[in-house]
């Protein structure tokens, strides 16, 4: 197995590293939990007798009307007690949990707080934290007896050599009594049971840490899945994320497509109707004149038909809708600057939005090979996996493209935000319809690898850059398949 070896520059000898199961009854995380499953018996039982009660009077008394208000306090309660257990989880277990979506009201005039009512007892988070309030109670009761028992006994059996004198000369025994019933009776007081209950002690004392990080493992489920947003308020929040994404990239094509034509096409353009004005006054009095001014203009046409050919492939290539992926990275890998080599592996073509984004990102990324990575060779896959469509392109190029943290939009895809550099024509780098991707480890740069991430995100997608110093760089994008 390879392991990392990073040399000492200090000059002084590394410490033995200490095996995390004997290190860990003396960790700072077991005394955490462990102070969070004895806390958590208290305040369970504070929060079960409120929250029943209230539930119960609200619920007897709402008949009278007066249960309403009463249970929608008794809601309001249990969030409060949401935001201690998230603030207690968050300083003992280390998790950090997002506050669930807040009541939303719909107020009209002269219906505050009944409208603050209603919308208490219609959210789903409120009855959430309510029952989280009736079901931590009774795991508290049975964490904190599993927990205090094993501690104490374990601490207990292992330091009793060091404090079994005391009992004959302060109790008048010679050690603790395990049973007896009047005829037998076991008692602790021969060195070797002494010795073997420290023995048990060691065992239990290396083992309870793990049954105490066990037992805080099931209240962080509680916490994550009862005192947190809900599925369906996290997926609506990305969606208007995503919205927001699709939307502000829109503008940004929009942009770019403006710029292009105002400074490249219709400037070219522009000046070529000028100078076939200035050749047709000139027919009559200097026909070679004229004649030279229009073998320009043709040249200029050229470079117009070409610029504007160059604009409509970024924006969607006819390519990529007559003949699918396969030929459309074939015809982008054919104008980056090193040898690119493109392997398509489809059962079907997918959604023409999906092959869309697939295009744009393997025209960004080989865009950085052609610009920035230095490379001698690279290669793209494109496959389809389950219900994912990924795209991988490699190049052996001096690495050192994976952004610093920023927009994530995966597990391990981090990335830079910042502005975005406008593309260039430059018919040998390939189109684009995006931002410039430059690998750079500075935040305050930016990176088109975040545009290109958030372009991803937006359809559910996500990107994984693996890119050390010294190369090679493998960029992976994950696009769900739709066909």
């Amino acid at each position: 197995m390879a392991m990392a070896y990073r040399p000492d520059t200090t000059g002084r000898p590394r410490p033995p590293r200490v095996p995390a199961w004997l290190a860990a009854p003396l960790s700072p995380r077991t005394w955490r939990e462990f102070c969070h499953l004895v806390v958590g018996l208290p305040l369970g039982v504070l929060y079960f007798a409120l929250s029943v009660t209230a539930l119960a009077v609200g619920a007897g008394l709402v008949v009278t009307f007066v249960g309403i208000p009463v249970l929608a306090a008794g809601l309001a309660l249990c969030r409060g007690f949401g935001v201690v257990e998230r603030a207690r989880a968050r300083a003992l277990l280390g998790t950090r949990v997002a506050a669930p979506e807040p009541v939303r009201t719909r107020t009209e005039p002269g219906s505050g707080p009944f409208a603050w009512m209603g919308a208490t007892l219609k959210s789903g988070a409120s009855w959430r934290h309510l029952l989280y309030a009736v079901v931590h109670m009774p795991w508290a009761v049975f964490a904190f007896s599993v927990a205090v028992t094993l501690w104490t006994t374990a601490w207990a059996l292992f330091t009793y050599p060091l404090w079994q004198w005391l009992l004959p000369l302060y109790a008048g025994v010679d050690g603790v009594q395990l049973y007896g019933d009047g005829r037998h009776s076991v008692v602790l007081d021969t060195a070797y049971v002494v010795g073997a209950s420290c023995l048990v002690g060691l065992v239990l004392v290396l083992v309870t840490p793990w049954v105490i990080r066990a037992l805080a493992g099931v209240d962080r489920l509680l916490v994550v899945g009862l005192l947190g947003p809900s599925r369906l308020a996290s997926r609506v929040v990305e969606l208007e994320s995503d919205r927001g994404v699709v939307v502000d990239t829109a503008a940004a094509d929009l942009r770019r497509i403006e710029r292009d034509l105002h400074d490249g096409a219709q400037a070219r353009l522009a000046a070529l109707a000028m100078d076939l004005g200035l050749a047709k006054e000139r027919a009559g009095e200097d026909p070679e004149a004229a004649a030279r001014m229009v073998d320009e203009a043709h040249g200029e046409v050229k470079l117009a038909l070409r610029e504007l050919r160059d604009l409509a492939r970024g924006i969607h290539p006819a390519i990529l809708t007559d003949r699918g992926l396969d030929a459309a990275l074939s015809s982008v890998a054919s104008r980056c600057t090193v040898p690119v080599t493109v392997t398509v592996d489809l059962p079907e073509r997918p959604a023409a939005a999906i092959e869309g984004i697939a295009y744009v990102a393997v025209s960004e990324l080989l865009r950085n090979v052609s610009q920035h990575a230095g490379a001698r060779r690279a290669s793209v896959e494109v496959w389809h996996s389950g219900d994912r469509l990924l795209v991988q392109v490699t190049d052996d190029g001096r690495g050192g493209a994976a952004p610093t943290t920023g927009t994530t939009t995966g597990p391990t895809a981090e990335t830079t935000t910042g502005p975005t550099k406008a593309p260039t024509t430059d018919p040998t780098s390939g189109p684009t319809s995006g931002p410039t991707a430059k690998p750079t480890t500075d935040p305050t740069t930016g990176s088109g690898l975040a545009r290109l991430a958030e372009r991803l995100g937006a359809v559910d997608g996500l990107l994984v850059v693996d890119s050390p110093p010294g190369g090679p760089t493998t960029v992976t994008a994950e696009l769900p398949w739709r066909s």
